[in-house]
Parts: structure tokens; sequence; C-alpha cells
């Protein structure tokens, strides 16, 4: 019934022709996964319900990109039709078995609330690291680069075949918005935790995904988003457009390949920077050019699609707090949304999602002109995530969902749990990125050892390190994500700036001084930000006294190691003496006591006065 053909740019499964008027697919050509994409695609374009069956093994060279089908078959097929066949199932007391890749920590606490079997993935950095002690079993994949292990599609995929998993989720980074790793993963028989590959390219390129949006009739940034690529045609576009406007590459994201030009004067120059750090970034030094909006809000709206053609948001998140053009502080929902733009701004959204076929989570990220607050009218569509985004937890905060589980139960073939009307919001959330980090010297990474590590009650806190864990030049920084939830904005702030005083992480420096600044900051409180905020107030970034009462756990956890040290030099000694040794050693072992006794106890005198009482609160 069904006929692969290919038709240039790329293969579609079937003819429309060849399915008009049929109440059953029946696919015997292939067993992939990638079918079943096809089936989701199909279905989000017309609603279809149709009987799938799907047999056989893998036959390479029919991987479906896309399907189309004729819209006069939205409703054809039984009412009653049976939903596919899927290719695991999530039911408490099961045992199945999840790959995750970045982020493992997350995933793996829910993949086991859910009953599954954990497999962990790791690079030799990370050994040790706590992701592989929570998860049932673990697999070494390569040394520490990335491009050499977490980026090798084929180990993670060989893993997952030797530990027989039935599905890969890939976490919020590495591959998990690579079209080409989830169709190896369907080739390999394995589930891929997230939304199809013809999705995820359709998205994967800002000028195309425009392109795509403004068909939808989803609004964009007035700009050129075209191949055109010529020095002296972008500036013309960029004249047209009208200064100030930003340059942008169009593939990858977190700000690289991107640069905001003021007059036609600093135009090439600005665009050769954006094209080499592109190339450099990405392999791909093709950009695009912007209108530059004026103290812009970065709002993005967290959506999800099911298999069965539906789709709903969960709400929006503020992620308006930015350094070098990366989240710091996000929060839900958004201060100054009103009901009416919230269900305008989730219509686009959602609408964006189905333009795609789009299946599992997504973040549909949006540009609003915040100068005058928000308002109908004043958004564009920026750019669609096509995975779990890291701050996805302000969503659950406000929501009491778990979005994890919602993947995973998608992703088995399952629908949506709740309609549109049935989304809740319940207060507020704002969440803090900490990062081993220097705020004061230009945020540069911060590398070592946490020697001291202890977050406080009352919050909730994701992180994947711990006491004595390594932060390595390798991956990216960030110690944990705090996530403080109140009954209003101030109360979330308030509980949340508390508990960001009372963190303790010594060893790398840290942002954290500067993540209370900006949840005391007065401007921020009253709702006047937008992504120039740490940049229009340099003094939130260094000056901030050192935490004493870290450096007392840090000089704590050192006398500790000295103590033993000098327990372990005694205990020498008196088996050298016992055994009569060589007066000379015993001298030696005597000496190493000492040395190691008054070491400690200098130690302590000069760090552990003040801080330790403050750390007691009896003095600060």
């Amino acid at each position: 019934l069904l006929k692969p053909q290919n038709t240039g740019r790329q293969q579609d499964l079937c003819r429309t022709d060849d399915i008009a008027g049929l109440d059953m697919l029946r696919f015997t050509q292939s067993g992939t996964e990638s079918l079943m994409y096809a089936v989701r695609a199909a279905r989000a374009y017309t609603q279809r319900k149709a009987i799938i069956k799907i047999e056989g093994g893998y036959h390479g060279g029919y991987d479906a990109l896309s399907v189309s089908v004729k819209p006069e078959l939205a409703d054809a097929g039984p009412a009653d039709a049976p939903t596919p066949e899927v290719p695991f199932d999530v039911e408490a007391g099961t045992v199945h078995r999840v790959v995750a890749g970045d982020t493992m920590s997350r995933i793996a606490r829910t993949a086991k609330r859910l009953g599954m079997r954990t497999i962990a993935v790791y690079s030799e950095a990370d050994r040790d690291a706590l992701h592989v002690r929570l998860c049932d079993e673990a697999h070494p994949i390569g040394p520490p680069p990335a491009a050499e292990s977490y980026l090798v599609a084929g180990r993670i995929i060989e893993a997952a075949r030797k530990s027989g998993a039935r599905c890969i989720h890939p976490g919020y980074g590495f591959l998990s918005e690579n079209a080409e790793f989830a169709e190896a993963c369907a080739a390999a028989g394995v589930v891929f935790v997230g939304p199809p590959p013809a999705a995820i390219r359709a998205m994967g390129l800002k000028d195309r995904a425009k392109a795509l949006m403004q068909k939808a009739g989803v609004p964009v940034v007035p700009g050129y988003h075209g191949d055109k690529q010529d020095a002296a045609f972008l500036k013309q576009k960029a004249q047209e457009i009208g200064y100030p406007v930003l340059i942008k590459a169009v593939a990858g994201g977190g700000g690289k390949g991107m640069r905001r030009v003021e007059r036609p004067v600093e135009f090439e120059a600005a665009l050769e920077s954006a094209q080499r750090e592109a190339k450099s970034s990405f392999g791909d030094a093709r950009v695009l050019v912007e209108k530059y909006i004026a103290a812009p809000r970065h709002i993005e709206m967290q959506v999800f699609a099911d298999s069965h053609g539906n789709a709903i948001h969960l709400n929006e998140r503020d992620c308006s707090l930015q350094r070098r053009h990366q989240k710091v502080i996000e929060e839900a929902p958004a201060p100054g949304m009103s009901a009416a733009l919230r269900a305008a701004m989730g219509g686009a959204a959602v609408k964006a999602a189905l333009a795609v076929g789009y299946a599992g989570a997504g973040t549909v990220e949006f540009i609003a002109d915040g100068s005058s607050g928000l308002k109908p009218g004043g958004y564009w569509f920026m750019e669609m995530n096509t995975r779990l985004q890291v701050e996805h937890p302000v969503t659950e905060a406000i929501t009491g969902l778990d979005l994890v589980e919602w993947q995973f139960r998608i992703a088995s073939g399952e629908k949506l749990p709740l309609t549109q009307a049935q989304v809740p919001v319940q207060g507020h959330a704002v969440e803090a990125r900490i990062y081993a980090e220097d705020p004061a010297r230009g945020f540069l990474p911060s590398t070592g050892t946490l020697v001291a590590l202890q977050f406080p009650d009352g919050v909730r806190v994701d992180t994947g390190v711990e006491q004595g864990s390594a932060i390595s030049p390798y991956y990216d920084p960030m110690i944990a994500k705090m996530i403080a939830h109140g009954p209003s904005r101030d109360a979330a702030l308030e509980q949340l700036a508390s508990a960001l005083e009372r963190t303790v992480a010594a060893g790398p420096r840290t942002n954290l001084a500067l993540l209370t600044a900006l949840c005391r900051a007065a401007d921020f409180r009253s709702g006047v930000f937008d992504t120039s905020f740490i940049d229009r107030n340099p003094a939130l970034l260094g000056g901030a006294e050192p935490d004493s009462a870290a450096a007392a756990f840090g000089a704590a956890r050192l006398i500790a190691t000295r103590t033993i040290v000098a327990a372990l030099a005694v205990a020498l000694a008196v088996v050298l003496l016992w055994l009569r040794a060589n007066f000379v050693i015993v001298v030696f072992a005597a000496a190493a006591v000492l040395v190691a006794s008054i070491g400690a106890l200098l130690v302590g005198l000069v760090v552990l006065g003040p801080p330790l009482l403050k750390l007691v609160g009896l003095w600060r």
C-alpha cells in the first residue's frame, strides 16, 4: 500500500494518491520509529485517526521525513480506531530502561519513580559524577572532551544496545536537538524521547523556522531571513530595516554569532565578527539581520504535543535576566502578563508546534517590546527549542506537573493528560542558575573542586554535583538550579534571595552574590527590566564580601584532612617504635606529626574565627 519515493530534497513515505480513501494504513516495509514519526506528522496536519499496523525490521533508506495527506482525509477512518502500537509502556511497577545524556540526575529521578530502569553514560571526567551513582547501571563512552564522548552518537547507541535500553532521553543539551541522532535511535530500534527528526530539522535553522512561522501566521521580527549572504546586500537590508539591527547566526544559539549594530559604519566589522564566530561554533557562517527591539523581554511558551494531533501550552516563562545572551534568572508567570495576552501568545506557540508536526516537549521563544509593558501586537517569534529547557522547573512549580514524566508518556504513545482549559497557574516561581564563574571578571568560568557545598531547606535544588565534585573545563560550569515557589512574585523572590544567602559553596568562584543582588534589586522587583538589565547595572557584578561561611566550611574540611594526616603519622610512629625501627625514621615521623598539627592550628586561628561564629548565627 505504501511506496517510498525519493523526491529530491527529502524522502516522502508515500504519495497522497496512494492513501486516498483508505481507512487503514498497513506499514510492511519498515518497523522503525521513523514510521511512528510519519504517523505523528500526518495526524498533526489532518487530525486523522487511522488503524496503524507496524511490522518487520529496519530496511535502510526508508527514513520518513515527511508525510503529506489531503485535507479531505481529516475525517476519514473509524472514530473508534485504536492508537498505533507503541515502543514501550510507562506503567508503575514495570521495568524499562533509559540512557540519559546531559542533566542525567534530573531525568533519572523521574524515570525511577515511574519504575523504569535507568542506565547512565559518562565520560572519563564524569566517572565519579553524581548521576553515575544515581542510575542502576552506567557505561563509559569516551574521553572528557564532549566531541569524543557525549557528542558521539554511535557510542551512546552502542551503550543502549548493550544494556537493552528501550528508550534514550537526550537531556537538555549535546544531542538533544540533533535530527541525525534521533534517526539513528530509530534505526537501532530505540525510542528517542523527543520530537520527530523532521520537526527538529524544521526548527533547527532560524531563517527557515521564521519563514515557516510567517506562512503559519505566527508574528516574526521584521528583518531579512533569506539565503543571500553578500556583505553589501546585507548592509542594504539593514538600512531598509532601520538601525539599530541585530545580526544573528542562523544556526545554534546561546548568543554566539550575535552582534548588535547601532550605526551603518559599524556594520561590516560586526558582520565579519558574527560570521566568524558562527562558523567556529556551528560550522555555518550564514546570518540573518533583524530589527533590534528596544527594551526587549524574553518570553517563552512551554508547549507539549502528542502523536494524536493534540497540542497545548503550559503557560509562559520570563527569561529576561541574562548575561552574554544566556539566561541567569527565570520566572513564571511573566510579570505584567494578562490572561488575554497569554492566550494569544500561547495560541501562536501551539500553532508553531502544529505547523511542524511536533510531538513531545518544546519551547517557543518570543521577543517582546517591554518599553511600555507587555501588550498585544508587541511580541514576535524568535526560535523554537525542540527539547526540554533547563528552566522547566518553574513551569512544574506553577502547574504541579512533572514535565519529564510527560515526555516519557508521550514518547510511549499516550495522549496529553490535560486539555488547555485544565492547565493551572498556581502562585509564582523563580529559578536562579548557580554557576562556577567570576561575574567581576566578565563571567569567566571557574574550575576546581567543590570543597564545600551545602544548600538550605525550603527550596527545590536540581544539581548534578555534590561536595567533593570537580568543576571541569570540559562542560558547562553550572553547579545547580535553585527554585523558589510562593503565593506571589515578591514572596518567591524573597524566599529565593534568602536561600541563596544561606547557600555554602567553596572552591571555585560562584555567582551567588550576583544572584542574591538581582533578587533584591529594586527595579527588578518592581518589574522594570529587560535583557540588558545586568549590563546596565555593573555595580551588581562585583565588590561583594567573600562568603565567610563557605570559607569556614572549606577550612574545616582542610583541617579535617590535616588531622587525618597527623593521626596517620602518629600511628606510623607508634608502629615504628614498636618495631624498634631506625631512630632517624622515628624522628621523621614525629616531625611529620608536628608539622601537620601546627598547620592545622594556624589554619584554624587565621580562618575559623568570625566565620564560624557567623555560620552558627552568633555573629554577622
